[in-house]
């Protein structure tokens, strides 16, 4: 049976659907590459290669492939500390351009001054907000990517600019970026959301070598080695408990808010936390095919589950694009040719309207980017949807049934009712209850010491 070799790509700054699916089908059609899947949202490019396939190579042609599509975009393997950093500043800078040139473009419309210093400022304004999209539209021209949103924004503006609406100009041009900051902030908190559910990867392992304790890696861990458990520890490993007593939290795992006591000969589940014992645990499973392994491999793939919508809008905005280009064209022409009186001027400003409010990116997004938006929202309260398949097809449930402690309440206890006998009063043995859980972190533990106030 072949290996397959995964490589992961992450592409930085990809904001284009359009590009994003072309991106995808250049890829799949290197040599070597047996399947591509590039997750718009997470920005990502999963690659699975033949054995026989040059890895270096492929990486090469990846990368000049992105870079003839996307110029901008940067790609890289992995998510550096650095290029965080930089995400962060390039961000920055971003909202900074577009608070310059709000602040030029109000002077433009509000200030008394003559005409040539209004039509400068909003020259600079657009150049400020703007200049950016120009140099993609003009970038992207000279490699043969015509009908993308920055060439339809380029063409409408410029078109305004020519026509002397240079507030419509600035406006659109204002107005698109943003929208688009507003979108990516959007995915982004999207993003920290998934993201976050990630936390439940174990950083460590305490391995048991020879009567010594070492703390090592999850991944150098084998099946058959003893690994401790501390309290608020949280196990790295699938296992069975060798030796030791202790009530696991299992709540991200199960959705369970109740403990889980274990004793020698339980099995427990990666990703759980010790709450309150020492426990020895034989490893049974390596940490690629743990419980967390696999909810973690969920977590990052699951927007990359594409719904049959989000493929149908793929394949549409290759025709769209194209179609809306024509039908502008052809609005702006057609009509002062065949209708008495009709000025170009006028239905060449029809023309430019028609391409701002048909600009295809916002449209072929707005169905990944629901998507994405309703994983990350279910993301934030602890719900992973596994896909936007799933998503979808939660719009057909008529019936849910819970059967989890916590799942429609909040998991937490109160003590309703106190029953005293032989002659106790409802005080006093509610006084020796509290301090016999006085340090349990079970619910119920502290349900009654909540009660004792």
């Amino acid at each position: 049976m072949a290996t397959v070799i995964t490589k992961e790509f992450i592409l930085e700054g990809l904001c284009c659907p359009v590009c994003a699916k072309k991106i995808e089908h250049g890829a799949h059609a290197l040599q070597g590459v047996n399947s591509a899947n590039l997750d718009f949202m997470a920005q990502r490019l999963t690659l699975e290669l033949a054995e026989q396939s040059d890895a270096q190579q492929i990486v090469r042609e990846i990368t000049e492939l992105v870079r003839h599509a996307e110029p901008d975009v940067r790609i890289h393997e992995r998510r550096a500390a650095e290029q965080m950093a930089q995400a962060q500043r390039a961000s920055r800078v971003r909202y900074l351009r577009l608070g310059g040139g709000f602040i030029l473009f109000a002077a433009g419309l509000l200030l008394s001054v003559p005409a040539w210093s209004e039509r400068l400022l909003f020259l600079l304004s657009y150049l400020i907000v703007g200049g950016d999209i120009l140099w993609r539209a003009l970038k992207n021209i000279t490699r043969g990517h015509i009908f993308d949103e920055n060439f339809l924004m380029s063409i409408a503006t410029i078109g305004a600019f020519a026509l002397g609406e240079y507030p419509e100009g600035v406006a659109v041009m204002l107005f698109y970026q943003v929208g688009e900051a507003f979108q990516d902030h959007a995915v982004g908190r999207s993003r920290a959301s998934i993201s976050a559910l990630m936390d439940i990867r174990p950083d460590f392992a305490n391995l048991k070598i020879a009567g010594e304790t070492r703390r090592v890696a999850p991944e150098e861990v084998s099946v058959g080695d003893f690994i401790l458990v501390q309290p608020g520890e949280k196990i790295p490993l699938d296992g069975t408990v060798s030796a030791g007593y202790a009530a696991l939290d299992t709540s991200a795992l199960t959705g369970e808010s109740l403990p889980r006591d274990v004793e020698p000969g339980s099995a427990v589940l990666s990703g759980s936390i010790n709450q309150n014992g020492l426990l020895t645990i034989q490893v049974t499973k390596i940490f690629a095919e743990s419980t967390v392994s696999k909810i973690l491999h969920l977590v990052q793939n699951a927007s990359a589950q594409k719904a049959p919508l989000e493929n149908f809008i793929s394949k549409f905005a290759r025709y769209y694009t194209p179609a809306v280009v024509f039908a502008a064209f052809a609005l702006a022409v057609i009509p002062p040719l065949v209708i008495p009186g009709a000025h170009f001027a006028d239905w060449l400003n029809r023309a430019l309207v028609f391409l701002v409010v048909s600009c295809p990116c916002a449209l072929v997004i707005s169905i990944p980017l629901s998507f994405f938006g309703g994983i990350g929202g279910a993301s934030r309260s602890g719900i992973l949807v596994k896909g936007s398949h799933y998503l979808e097809g939660l719009h057909d449930v008529d019936t849910i049934i819970f059967d989890k402690t916590g799942t429609l309440t909040q998991g937490i206890f109160q003590v309703r009712d106190i029953v005293a006998a032989n002659e106790f009063s409802r005080e006093a043995l509610l006084d020796y209850a509290v301090h016999a859980e006085s340090h349990s972190t079970h619910p119920i533990a502290l349900s009654i010491r909540s009660a004792y106030q």
